[in-house]
């Protein structure tokens, strides 16, 4: 079992796409409420299932395993909940940190969110530029979330569509 102690940012600008190449995500969920989510990913050439529980604040239980990409596929395909998150995710090194930017594609075109994984709650960081507003504590950037209530709900002028670039 390992703890997961992430804090998740809005993202201003463009300065950060020059720093690393987008991987292309698609999950989708399972189960998914306040309190745990079971997750399904393809990341590139893997899949994963993941397995999240008892938060508190920032903090909860994560349990991730390996699958065969075939059977992520079929996962998503089949039994996850709908809209799949389609995402590039951008892998950022930034004072001694990872930072993980996620760039949102589909329902969720036009969310730009950056994550940094803590090793304690009380771990002080410093952000890069073009971090700007933390929206840890917002559910509404919650992954699952997203799903339930895509960002063009919430966005009047969001374009639904794929990356413009072939990254």
């Amino acid at each position: 079992m390992g703890i997961e102690i992430e804090r998740k940012f809005l993202v201003r600008g463009n300065s950060w796409r020059n720093l690393a190449r987008g991987v292309r995500y698609r999950q989708g969920y399972i189960f998914a409420s306040r309190e745990k989510t079971v997750r399904v990913r393809v990341d590139g050439s893997s899949g994963s299932l993941t397995i999240k529980a008892g938060s508190k604040g920032i903090v909860r239980k994560e349990f991730e395993y390996e699958i065969p990409l075939s059977e992520a596929d079929e996962l998503l395909d089949q039994v996850c909940e709908r809209p799949i998150i389609e995402k590039n995710r951008y892998t950022i090194e930034h004072d001694g940190l990872t930072w993980e930017v996620d760039e949102f594609f589909g329902e969720n075109s036009g969310l730009i969110v950056a994550e940094v994984e803590l090793e304690r709650l009380d771990q002080s960081f410093s952000r890069p530029e073009w971090v700007d507003r933390e929206v840890s504590g917002d559910s509404r950037y919650f992954n699952a979330a997203l799903v339930r209530n895509p960002y063009c709900l919430w966005e009047k002028n969001c374009k639904i569509g794929g990356p413009e670039t072939g990254s």
